[in-house]
């Protein structure tokens, strides 16, 4: 069974780093090792815990994130880092960006966004792990698939049918996700805080792409209901 993925936050408003903190853990296979409120915690704990995933705000009193993005790229490269900031400047998105972080979120996190950006995360730590214990040497289909991160979903010209809005989709998709057992329409709906038929219209679309499975199961009271997951 895979290890949990190990988080350290570093943020100096305690408050959001609890509600940082709880958002992570909602996610399966992820673990808090940590939170740090400032440079000096930040190096000590990243130096000594070493973990997977550092969520890196950019204000602090005593530091500017993006040179603690830099300092983290030169002394572990292996650490992979995801920004939560206020900051909206488009000069330290591209900063941010060309430092090679995973995503960067803007403050206030929204619980989906969030938790899409985690399940994406997974995919890549697991896919970039397995590549690493099974091939010295990789191929560009495996290089795509993993720089990819995330399978398109849209249709095959790139263009989504009407009815269909991209991010509703990313939302559906996301919560498919979470649930390897599956999940029906209606609990889709409930999670999104779309209706039923709705969820379904998205489902449905994420079945004729083949990104999702449907299957039927027959509840305590024998009614059928269609059960989404995503297909493997």
């Amino acid at each position: 069974m895979a290890r949990n993925i190990q988080v350290l936050i570093v943020e100096d408003d305690k408050r959001i780093a609890e509600i940082n903190r709880r958002f992570v853990e909602k996610v399966e296979g992820y673990e808090v090792m940590g939170i740090a409120t400032n440079e000096q915690e930040g190096k000590e704990l990243i130096e000594v815990l070493q973990p997977d995933l550092v969520l890196l705000d950019i204000y602090f009193p005593d530091m500017n994130g993006l040179q603690f993005l830099k300092w983290i790229r030169e002394h572990f490269t292996n650490i992979d880092i995801i920004m939560i900031t206020a900051a909206r400047e488009i000069d330290t998105l591209k900063q941010a960006m060309h430092g090679g972080v995973f995503d960067y979120i803007i403050k206030p996190i929204m619980l989906d966004r969030f938790t899409e950006t985690l399940v994406r995360y997974k995919e890549y730590y697991y896919k970039m792990h397995e590549l690493m214990k099974e091939k010295e040497i990789i191929g560009q289909e495996d290089i795509d698939q993993l720089i990819q991160r995330e399978q398109m979903i849209s249709g095959t010209d790139g263009q989504l049918p009407k009815g269909i809005h991209p991010l509703t989709l990313e939302k559906v998709l996301a919560v498919v996700k979470r649930y390897e057992n599956g999940i029906t329409a209606e609990e889709v709906g409930k999670l999104i805080g779309a209706s039923r038929t709705t969820s379904r219209r998205y489902l449905e679309y994420l079945v004729s792409i083949s990104q999702v499975a449907a299957d039927i199961s027959y509840g305590t009271v024998g009614r059928p209901e269609r059960i989404y997951k995503l297909k493997r």
